[in-house]
Protein backbone atom coordinates (compact mmCIF):
# COMPACT_ATOMS: atom_id res chain seq x y z
CA UNK A 1 0.00 0.00 0.00
CA UNK A 2 1.28 3.27 -0.76
CA UNK A 3 0.56 5.90 1.71
CA UNK A 4 0.07 9.75 1.25
CA UNK A 5 0.79 10.81 4.79
CA UNK A 6 0.04 9.50 8.20
CA UNK A 7 -0.13 10.42 12.18
CA UNK A 8 0.17 7.52 13.89
CA UNK A 9 -1.14 3.78 13.09
CA UNK A 10 -4.92 4.40 11.84
CA UNK A 11 -5.88 2.27 14.68
CA UNK A 12 -7.00 4.71 17.35
CA UNK A 13 -7.42 4.73 21.17
CA UNK A 14 -9.46 2.80 23.24
CA UNK A 15 -12.67 4.75 23.38
CA UNK A 16 -12.44 6.74 20.33
CA UNK A 17 -14.77 6.08 17.27
CA UNK A 18 -13.02 6.02 13.78
CA UNK A 19 -14.92 8.00 10.84
CA UNK A 20 -13.06 6.15 7.08
CA UNK A 21 -14.09 8.58 4.50
CA UNK A 22 -13.35 7.01 1.11
CA UNK A 23 -13.80 7.70 -2.31
CA UNK A 24 -14.68 5.18 -4.60
CA UNK A 25 -11.89 3.38 -6.84
CA UNK A 26 -11.04 4.08 -10.44
CA UNK A 27 -14.19 4.65 -12.54
CA UNK A 28 -14.70 4.35 -15.96
CA UNK A 29 -14.95 7.81 -18.22
CA UNK A 30 -17.78 9.18 -18.32
CA UNK A 31 -19.54 9.38 -21.55
CA UNK A 32 -21.57 6.27 -22.67
CA UNK A 33 -24.14 5.90 -19.92
CA UNK A 34 -25.38 8.34 -16.96
CA UNK A 35 -23.19 9.14 -14.18
CA UNK A 36 -24.44 7.13 -11.85
CA UNK A 37 -24.19 3.96 -13.86
CA UNK A 38 -20.51 4.11 -14.28
CA UNK A 39 -18.93 1.32 -13.59
CA UNK A 40 -15.26 0.50 -12.09
CA UNK A 41 -12.19 -0.19 -14.28
CA UNK A 42 -10.41 -3.55 -14.10
CA UNK A 43 -7.69 -1.43 -11.80
CA UNK A 44 -10.11 0.27 -9.79
CA UNK A 45 -11.85 -3.15 -9.10
CA UNK A 46 -8.18 -4.32 -7.35
CA UNK A 47 -7.74 -1.04 -5.85
CA UNK A 48 -10.89 -1.86 -4.20
CA UNK A 49 -9.62 -5.05 -3.15
CA UNK A 50 -6.69 -3.68 -1.57
CA UNK A 51 -8.29 -1.04 0.36
CA UNK A 52 -10.17 -4.24 1.78
CA UNK A 53 -6.98 -5.66 2.84
CA UNK A 54 -5.39 -2.26 3.89
CA UNK A 55 -8.36 -1.66 6.63
CA UNK A 56 -8.40 -5.36 7.88
CA UNK A 57 -4.69 -5.21 8.10
CA UNK A 58 -4.79 -1.37 10.00
CA UNK A 59 -8.19 -3.14 12.33
CA UNK A 60 -10.30 -0.44 10.95
CA UNK A 61 -13.46 -3.11 9.74
CA UNK A 62 -16.52 -0.74 9.66
CA UNK A 63 -19.05 -1.85 12.21
CA UNK A 64 -21.61 0.45 10.05
CA UNK A 65 -21.18 1.44 6.25
CA UNK A 66 -23.01 4.08 4.56
CA UNK A 67 -22.26 3.67 0.78
CA UNK A 68 -23.86 6.48 -2.22
CA UNK A 69 -25.96 4.18 -4.14
CA UNK A 70 -23.74 5.48 -7.26
CA UNK A 71 -22.99 1.98 -9.23
CA UNK A 72 -19.02 2.53 -8.78
CA UNK A 73 -19.24 3.11 -5.28
CA UNK A 74 -21.33 0.39 -4.55
CA UNK A 75 -19.25 -1.84 -6.43
CA UNK A 76 -16.06 -0.58 -4.45
CA UNK A 77 -18.00 -1.41 -1.29
CA UNK A 78 -18.96 -4.94 -2.52
CA UNK A 79 -15.05 -5.82 -3.43
CA UNK A 80 -13.72 -4.37 -0.63
CA UNK A 81 -16.08 -5.86 1.65
CA UNK A 82 -14.62 -9.31 0.13
CA UNK A 83 -11.24 -8.92 1.67
CA UNK A 84 -12.72 -7.81 5.22
CA UNK A 85 -12.69 -11.04 6.46
CA UNK A 86 -16.15 -13.05 8.14
CA UNK A 87 -17.94 -9.38 8.79
CA UNK A 88 -21.31 -8.48 8.12
CA UNK A 89 -21.35 -4.91 9.31
CA UNK A 90 -25.07 -3.02 8.72
CA UNK A 91 -24.69 -1.30 5.48
CA UNK A 92 -27.12 1.31 3.81
CA UNK A 93 -26.98 2.48 0.51
CA UNK A 94 -27.89 6.09 0.18
CA UNK A 95 -29.33 8.47 -2.62
CA UNK A 96 -28.36 11.35 -0.41
CA UNK A 97 -24.65 10.26 -0.23
CA UNK A 98 -24.39 10.96 -4.30
CA UNK A 99 -24.64 14.18 -4.55
CA UNK A 100 -23.76 15.03 -0.86
CA UNK A 101 -22.21 18.08 0.58
CA UNK A 102 -20.75 17.99 4.00
CA UNK A 103 -23.26 18.71 5.53
CA UNK A 104 -25.34 16.18 4.45
CA UNK A 105 -22.67 13.40 5.39
CA UNK A 106 -22.34 14.84 9.08
CA UNK A 107 -26.22 14.33 9.23
CA UNK A 108 -25.85 10.83 8.23
CA UNK A 109 -22.41 10.36 10.42
CA UNK A 110 -24.72 11.72 13.27
CA UNK A 111 -27.45 9.28 12.91
CA UNK A 112 -24.88 6.20 13.43
CA UNK A 113 -26.09 3.70 16.42
CA UNK A 114 -23.67 5.14 19.72
CA UNK A 115 -22.26 1.73 19.83
CA UNK A 116 -20.89 2.11 16.20
CA UNK A 117 -16.89 3.26 17.00
CA UNK A 118 -15.86 2.73 13.48
CA UNK A 119 -17.59 3.90 10.92
CA UNK A 120 -16.98 3.24 7.01
CA UNK A 121 -18.55 6.55 4.07
CA UNK A 122 -17.84 5.25 0.87
CA UNK A 123 -18.71 8.33 -1.36
CA UNK A 124 -17.15 10.87 -3.91
CA UNK A 125 -14.72 14.09 -4.13
CA UNK A 126 -14.85 16.45 -3.38
CA UNK A 127 -17.14 15.99 -0.35
CA UNK A 128 -14.75 13.26 0.93
CA UNK A 129 -11.87 15.19 1.22
CA UNK A 130 -13.98 18.48 2.45
CA UNK A 131 -15.50 16.54 5.11
CA UNK A 132 -12.08 15.41 6.17
CA UNK A 133 -10.51 18.67 6.03
CA UNK A 134 -13.53 20.46 7.78
CA UNK A 135 -13.81 17.42 10.87
CA UNK A 136 -10.06 17.44 11.15
CA UNK A 137 -8.22 19.26 14.20
CA UNK A 138 -5.37 21.49 13.29
CA UNK A 139 -3.22 19.37 15.63
CA UNK A 140 -3.69 16.35 12.97
CA UNK A 141 -0.54 15.86 10.77
CA UNK A 142 -0.15 18.46 8.08
CA UNK A 143 0.90 16.44 5.05
CA UNK A 144 -2.62 14.67 5.82
CA UNK A 145 -4.33 18.13 6.14
CA UNK A 146 -2.85 18.98 2.97
CA UNK A 147 -3.72 16.29 1.11
CA UNK A 148 -7.36 16.66 2.29
CA UNK A 149 -7.61 20.38 1.52
CA UNK A 150 -6.40 19.92 -1.98
CA UNK A 151 -8.77 16.31 -2.70
CA UNK A 152 -7.61 13.00 -3.06
CA UNK A 153 -7.56 10.23 -5.92
CA UNK A 154 -9.71 7.27 -6.43
CA UNK A 155 -9.61 4.66 -3.81
CA UNK A 156 -8.30 7.01 -0.90
CA UNK A 157 -9.23 6.67 2.86
CA UNK A 158 -8.99 9.05 5.14
CA UNK A 159 -9.52 8.22 9.04
CA UNK A 160 -10.53 10.85 11.44
CA UNK A 161 -10.65 10.01 15.34
CA UNK A 162 -12.46 11.67 18.45
CA UNK A 163 -14.25 10.41 22.05
CA UNK A 164 -17.15 12.32 20.58
CA UNK A 165 -20.45 10.42 20.56
CA UNK A 166 -21.37 10.45 16.73
CA UNK A 167 -24.05 13.20 16.59
CA UNK A 168 -21.12 15.35 18.01
CA UNK A 169 -18.63 15.37 15.25
CA UNK A 170 -18.58 18.65 13.95
CA UNK A 171 -15.62 21.21 12.31
CA UNK A 172 -12.35 20.88 13.86
CA UNK A 173 -13.19 18.22 16.28
CA UNK A 174 -11.63 14.92 15.38
CA UNK A 175 -7.79 14.27 14.45
CA UNK A 176 -7.12 12.94 11.39
CA UNK A 177 -4.65 10.20 11.75
CA UNK A 178 -4.17 9.06 8.29
CA UNK A 179 -4.78 9.67 4.59
CA UNK A 180 -3.65 5.96 2.91
CA UNK A 181 -4.23 4.57 -0.97
CA UNK A 182 -3.06 1.25 -2.20
CA UNK A 183 -0.81 0.83 -4.95
CA UNK A 184 -2.52 -0.11 -8.23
Amino acid sequence: MRQVAQVGDGTGGVGARRLVLLRHAKAERAGAVDDVLRPLRLDGRRQAGRVGAALRESGLVPERVLCSSALRTRQTWELLASQLGDVEPEVTVSDALYAADVPDVLELVAATDPRVRTLLVVGHEPTMAATASHLADPASDGGALAQVRVGVPTATYSVLESDAAWDAWGPRGALLTYVGRPAV
